[in-house]
C-alpha cells in the first residue's frame, strides 16, 4: 500500500475510534448508577429519589411549607429547601446491632445533590457542631442530636453535601474517599452492583436490599399499623417509573417458589382487605390513595413476587410534603 494510502486510511481511523471511544463511554454512563448512590458505603439497602421530573409534574414545590420550629430555623438559616432546592438524593440504610439503641432498628448514610449557599450552610454548620474533622481535605461537622444520635455533614463539592448519623466515622470517610476517587461508572458498593442491573430503566425512584428495615416491628415489616406477611430481611427491588402515568414496581425476592407462593396468597387478601377501607371520595389525596389501592395487583414469579401499582403526581406530592 502506497504510503499516501496509508497516512489517508490512519486519517480516517482515528476519528472513527475516537468516536465509538465516545459512545462506549456514554453508554457505560447512561447504564451507570446515579452519582449520588455510587458515593454511599456498603450497606443493607439503597434507595434514591430523582425529586426533578416528581416536582416539574406536580409543583409540590410551590405549596406551603408547614415548617417544624427545628426545620424553620434551619431554612431561615441557609435559605435551604429541600422540596425546591434538592434535585437527587440517595440514602444507605444501615441495620444496628442493638435496635434499642440511639438510632434505632437503623442508620442512615446520605448523599444530596442540588443547590445549596454554601456560605450559609458552613456557618449553619459551625454554629451548631461540638467539633469539626480535617479529612482528605474536606471538613466534616459532628452535630449532636436528640437521645444520643450524632449527625456527620460534609460538603463534597459546590452541589452536593453528605450526612451520616452512624456511631463512627467509617461512613461519611468511604463517601469522601469515592468522591475523591471520581465515582466512576463502575464504582458503587457491592449491593448495588449486584442489584442496580435488576432495577427498570428510567426509574424515578429505587429501592434495593432490605428497604423495609426502617418499618421493622419485632422481626417483621409494618407501614400504616399493617403488619405484612415479611421478614425485616426480604430483599426487594423497589422502582417508580413514569408510563403515561407513575407506575409502582414492588418485587420481593423470596427464599423459594413456596415462600414466595405463600406470600403472594397472604398479600392479596391484606390488599383486598385494605381497598375496602379507602373512600373513593373525599379530599385529593383520600382519591388518589383510593385509585392507587384499587390498581394494585399481586403475582408470582416463581421465587419472586411482583407487587404493582399506579400512583397520581397528587399522591406523591402529599406524602412528600407529610415529611
Amino acid at each position: 500500500m502506497e504510503p499516501r494510502n496509508k497516512r489517508r486510511l490512519y486519517s480516517l481511523g482515528v476519528p472513527a475510534l475516537l468516536l465509538v471511544a465516545l459512545i462506549v463511554a456514554l453508554v457505560l454512563r447512561f447504564h451507570a448508577p446515579p452519582e449520588v448512590a455510587r458515593l454511599l458505603p456498603e450497606s443493607d439497602a439503597i434507595v434514591y429519589f430523582n425529586l426533578k421530573p416528581v416536582r416539574a409534574a406536580s409543583h409540590f414545590d410551590e405549596q406551603p411549607v408547614n415548617a417544624s420550629p427545628e426545620y424553620a430555623r434551619f431554612l431561615e438559616a441557609t435559605g435551604f429547601r429541600w422540596d425546591r432546592d434538592l434535585d437527587r438524593i440517595a440514602v444507605s440504610l444501615h441495620r444496628m446491632p442493638d435496635p434499642n439503641g440511639p438510632n434505632g432498628v437503623v442508620a442512615y448514610t446520605g448523599v444530596g445533590e442540588g443547590r445549596f449557599d454554601a456560605a450559609k450552610l458552613t456557618a449553619y454548620l459551625k454554629g451548631n457542631s461540638s467539633s469539626i474533622e480535617k479529612y482528605a481535605g474536606h471538613d466534616i461537622y459532628t452535630i449532636p442530636g436528640s437521645e444520643g444520635r450524632t449527625l456527620r455533614v460534609t460538603a463534597l463539592g459546590y452541589d452536593m453535601v453528605a450526612a451520616s448519623n452512624m456511631p463512627l466515622t467509617e461512613q461519611i470517610h468511604s463517601v469522601i474517599d469515592r468522591y475523591a476517587a471520581g465515582a466512576s461508572p463502575f464504582a458503587g458498593s457491592s449491593l448495588l452492583s449486584l442489584r442496580y442491573p435488576q432495577v427498570p430503566y428510567f426509574s424515578l425512584a429505587w429501592g434495593i436490599g432490605h428497604v423495609g428495615l426502617p418499618f421493622s416491628d419485632r422481626g417483621n415489616i409494618q407501614i400504616f399499623g399493617v403488619t405484612l406477611p415479611l421478614s425485616e430481611d426480604t430483599d426487594f427491588i423497589a422502582s417508580v417509573t413514569f408510563r403515561g402515568s407513575l407506575h409502582l414496581r414492588l418485587e420481593e425476592l423470596a427464599t423459594s417458589e413456596k415462600e414466595a407462593q405463600k406470600t403472594a396468597s397472604n398479600l392479596t387478601t391484606i390488599v383486598n382487605l385494605v381497598r375496602g377501607f379507602t373512600p373513593s371520595t373525599g379530599t385529593p389525596q383520600e382519591v388518589a390513595l383510593h385509585q392507587a389501592f384499587e390498581s394494585l395487583t399481586v403475582e408470582q414469579k416463581k421465587s419472586h413476587v411482583v407487587l404493582s401499582a399506579n400512583l397520581s403526581p397528587t399522591l406523591l406530592a402529599s406524602a412528600a410534603k407529610s415529611k
